[in-house]
């Protein structure tokens, strides 16, 4: 029997409501890769998946600009 569903809060969730056994083993077969902003997600929750790895190299310097907008420091220097 093959049942279609999505995953929600890390659980799978099928499509017709059908319930399966506690310990039942299954196979998962993802039919997408997920997008980055599926619609379900507040942008606070994806904001991680757009960060740079260890940020920018003058975060500390302009930390102004990159949490209000202010202008860089190094602007007009």
């Amino acid at each position: 029997m093959t049942y279609n569903g999505k995953i929600h809060n890390g659980a799978l969730v099928l499509d017709d409501g059908t319930t399966l056994p506690d310990g039942m083993r299954v196979r998962v077969e993802p039919l997408e890769e997920p997008t980055a902003d599926n619609g379900d997600l507040s942008p606070l929750f994806t904001i991680g998946r757009r960060a740079i790895p260890g940020g920018p190299p003058d975060l500390a310097t302009n930390l102004d600009h990159y949490l209000y907008g202010h202008p860089k420091v190094t602007d007009g220097q």
